[in-house]
């Protein structure tokens, strides 16, 4: 089973978890005998938080309740709030999850985050364009493993732009292994172009309901 610890802040912007979340808890497209998936919201302290939308969120567990495990994955979305010092305590929890080569999935602010704990330093990564992280990030040093894409999968780390959710969201999938190949190629194909033809395409890769 793998467990998806979802860090929960104030001003997190939802429609950059909008996609991952929802495919990930669903399980509508996951595969025949694909791992099960938990969802875990996770944050500071247990008072809700207030997302950029309005939205409100109670979280699961705390920081520490996290578990560091290759079968752990931490997502991190976007936020105007990710300066507070109170947020250092989940960047040290993904320097672990790094270290031991579990999946850290940072997208938008959260790349800011991780560049001023240094952690992008030595990593393939990207953010929201070149230029962007050494602006907001003092001691960034990681310019020659920048690339400039919407979302960049290396290993264990995948960052995104804020404009990147979408193949965010593929590249995460494609990391856990819960949908077939063709249905996470036409998932996003149709997601990215609107194009109906994707869509019977993702609907004809699915198991049948009568199958065992």
């Amino acid at each position: 089973m793998f467990t998806i610890y979802v860090y929960v802040l104030d001003t997190l912007a939802d429609w950059e978890l909008g996609h991952v979340i929802s495919e990930l808890n669903s399980g509508r497209f996951f595969k025949k005998g694909a791992q099960h998936v938990s969802l875990k919201m996770v944050s500071y302290s247990k008072e809700p938080i207030h997302t950029m939308g309005g939205l409100t969120i109670v979280p699961d567990c705390l920081i520490n309740d996290i578990v560091v495990s290759k079968t752990s994955v931490l997502l991190l979305p976007g936020a105007d709030t990710w300066n507070d010092p109170k947020h250092v305590a989940v960047i040290e929890k993904a320097s672990e999850f790094l270290t031991l080569g579990a999946a850290v999935c940072a997208i938008c602010g959260a790349t800011v985050a991780l560049a001023n704990f240094g952690l992008l330093d030595q990593r393939p990564h990207t953010s929201n364009g070149p230029g962007f992280l050494e602006m907001v990030s003092p001691g960034y040093k990681g310019q020659s493993f920048y690339i400039d894409k919407p979302s960049v999968a290396e290993n264990n780390l995948i960052t995104a732009s804020c404009t990147g959710a979408l193949l965010w969201t593929k590249q995460i999938i494609e990391y856990l292994g819960v949908f077939q190949s063709n249905t996470l190629e036409s998932w996003y194909e149709y997601f990215s172009t609107g194009e109906p033809k994707y869509f019977f395409a993702l609907m004809q890769t699915l198991p049948s309901s009568t199958e065992n």
